[in-house]
């Protein structure tokens, strides 16, 4: 889908997205790590062997989720930073099933972190990491898109979940 630029010239080409949003996920596994060891267990009531392939299906879906958009992203000349310049959007391969895999290979990860190492606050911290997400990044490129390519943008949106 390549839609042309309207953005004014005098406007920062880019998404208003302050803080990197791989940190906030980081953040959450390093505070559930943090609750788990020093406030109170959250043990999951799985056996080992589950939690284990959970967290490495898990994490290996997320990997595979962020690589693809990554690999798109370089092949059509994009920085996959949010607060970079978009000069076009990206509908084909992973873009086809979410608007944003790379948060959901995120959130993917966080979770086989969590169900790995069989800690309920990791699992518990991901809806908060969601809406963090969302206000801190999703809804300012959501804009930003949205100024910049318009309609084709939004049909795009009106045609692909946010998330899943």
């Amino acid at each position: 889908m390549d839609g042309a630029p309207t953005t004014n010239a005098d406007e920062r080409d880019g998404a208003a997205v302050r803080f990197p949003p791989p940190f906030v996920y980081l953040i959450a596994v390093i505070v559930g790590a943090l609750l788990q060891a020093w406030v109170l267990p959250l043990r999951l009531g799985l056996p080992s062997g589950a939690r284990i392939v959970l967290g490495v299906a898990a994490t290996l879906l997320g990997v595979a989720s962020i690589a693809a958009a990554i690999g798109l992203f370089r092949r059509t000349g994009q920085d996959p930073a949010p607060w970079k310049s978009t000069p076009k959007i990206v509908a084909t391969g992973i873009y086809r099933v979410t608007r944003n895999p790379m948060y959901v290979g995120m959130a993917l990860v966080q979770a086989g972190i969590g169900f790995g190492w069989g800690n309920g606050w990791i699992l518990l911290l991901l809806p908060l990491v969601i809406v963090v997400i969302y206000t801190s990044a999703i809804r300012h490129e959501e804009a930003y898109l949205e100024r910049k390519f318009g309609d084709v943008y939004l049909r795009y949106k009106g045609s692909v979940r946010r998330w899943l």
